[in-house]
């Protein structure tokens, strides 16, 4: 058995630990988990080069006769799929179809001009759960207690294929 300390193969290096938001070097980690995923990968290999690899934004917007902000989506598509960020009505427009009118919209771009297949997002328990339910969607996974005293929900969607 060798010791690998005494080895001399063996580099000593001093690894120092620091805390702060640093965007270059954020940058810099996220290459260079990409690169290491890929390389692990066969599915995410694939997807380099084509235009499922990019994430683009995908935003929809409810607008009054003023053009006052009624309500909104704001996502992104990736490797085929729409991420729903963000989806909110103002108070005295809902229960009229709002919120479901830009889903469906947002849904039918990523499917019909961005080749997704499914939906994900994510929902506390005193938001939408049910509203997403109704919509065709499904719990996908809980998290209790995130953060304390709520649930989590993420939900998905497959998407009609194109006709």
């Amino acid at each position: 058995m060798q010791n690998w300390q005494s080895s001399p193969f063996m580099v000593s290096h001093m690894i120092r630990i620091e805390t702060g938001v640093d965007t270059a070097r954020g940058d810099l980690l996220r290459t260079r988990l990409r690169d290491t995923n890929t390389t692990a990968s066969p599915v995410l290999r694939a997807l380099r080069g084509t235009p499922g690899e990019r994430r683009a934004d995908l935003h929809v917007w409810a607008l009054d006769d003023a053009l006052g902000l009624v309500g909104g989506l704001v996502g992104h598509t990736w490797a085929t799929w729409l991420h729903v960020t963000y989806l909110w009505v103002d108070e005295r427009h809902r229960g009229a179809g709002v919120g479901s009118r830009l889903l469906a919209q947002a849904e039918e771009v990523a499917r019909r001009d961005r080749g997704c297949r499914a939906v994900r997002l994510e929902t506390w328990d005193f938001q939408a759960p049910d509203f997403y339910r109704k919509q065709g969607y499904e719990v996908a996974g809980v998290i209790p207690d995130y953060p304390p005293g709520l649930t989590e929900y993420i939900l998905t969607k497959p998407l009609a294929p194109r006709p």
